[in-house]
């Protein structure tokens, strides 16, 4: 497919330019920065809500249950799900997507796995690129499921106008709901797997930390739910409908901006990159590295030489 056709396939909200247009972005194509010209204006409209939680949280199963809910309020459907990826081949697992094939007939949800590909904080460097993509199509709520590793995943508020949390009670949460930074990022809570005779406990342990953490009376609701079996869903889709509906546009705006800073920076980083690689010779670069490696020349002055062949007219 040529640029235009895909442009205009994505405007069209076609899932294969959709895709197509996605590709460019994760493989740095040369293409991709004629679609962001062209697309970019159609973008920002959107409401992204980050999912992000430890391993086997079930985010995947809440995901398709929300989708269905989501869909019967007749909103447009993006999801963009990161997966860790292979350190050989750079591709993801499709684990999520096979959880939700009910949906692929619907032609007004669109769900792509994307690798992390080395990537810290549990995204992948094109997510903000695939965002922009997604609400170019037209779609209005786009969900983020991030790799959730438990640890790095807090970047996901750099990305998302809501970040839900997911916790499982009695599977080695409890330690999870003292990291400072995964209680900072939560707009809502969720207990997943709540039949679980531990579920009391871990409310009582979530709602005390909250408590301590000096919010007063903004603290974000915690939702309990069995995501296999819908319960609970609902009330999660009412509790983001309602943060969505009331949330400030100067909150938004501070949250827009923080996603193209970083989309900026990732590009920036990237294009300098390629620029020392086109400049320096690959044999210079391996000695270079070589050098760094035998301790012969620090880290900050590697960065400087590489730097210095950047700016180099």
């Amino acid at each position: 497919m040529e640029i235009g056709e895909i442009v205009k396939g994505i405007l069209a909200g076609q899932p294969r330019a959709i895709a197509r247009g996605i590709s460019l972005f994760e493989n740095n194509s040369l293409d991709a920065k004629k679609l962001m010209k062209q697309i970019f204006p159609y973008s920002g409209s959107a409401v992204v809500i980050g999912i992000t939680g430890s391993p086997g949280a079930g985010k995947s199963t809440l995901l398709d249950q929300l989708i269905v809910c989501f869909r019967q309020t007749g909103k447009k459907i993006g999801l963009i799900a990161v997966d860790p990826s292979s350190p050989f081949t750079g591709g993801a697992i499709l684990g999520d997507r096979i959880r939700m094939m009910r949906h692929s007939l619907d032609d007004e949800v669109f769900i792509r796995s994307m690798a992390t590909r080395g990537n810290l904080g549990g995204l992948a460097k094109a997510t903000g690129e695939a965002v922009t993509v997604l609400e170019a199509a037209g779609k209005e709520v786009i969900f983020v499921e991030t790799v959730g590793v438990g640890q790095d995943e807090v970047e996901i508020v750099k990305l998302a106008d809501v970040v839900v949390v997911v916790l499982t009670p009695g599977a080695g949460d409890d330690i999870q709901i003292f990291k400072a930074g995964l209680m900072e990022i939560a707009d809502i809570f969720v207990l997943n797997k709540a039949d679980s005779p531990e579920t009391a406990r871990t409310e009582r342990q979530l709602r005390a930390m909250l408590e301590l953490g000096g919010q007063g009376n903004n603290l974000p609701p915690v939702v309990k739910t069995i995501a296999p079996e819908g319960v609970g869903v609902g009330d999660l889709t009412e509790e983001l409908l309602t943060l969505i509906r009331f949330r400030k546009d100067t909150a938004r705006e501070r949250k827009r901006k923080q996603l193209l800073e970083a989309m900026v920076r990732d590009i920036v980083n990237q294009e300098v990159f390629n620029l020392i690689k086109k400049k320096m010779p690959s044999e210079k670069l391996e000695k270079l590295s070589q050098e760094l490696l035998d301790r012969k020349i620090d880290p900050y002055s590697l960065a400087e030489i590489l730097l210095k062949t950047a700016l180099e007219e």
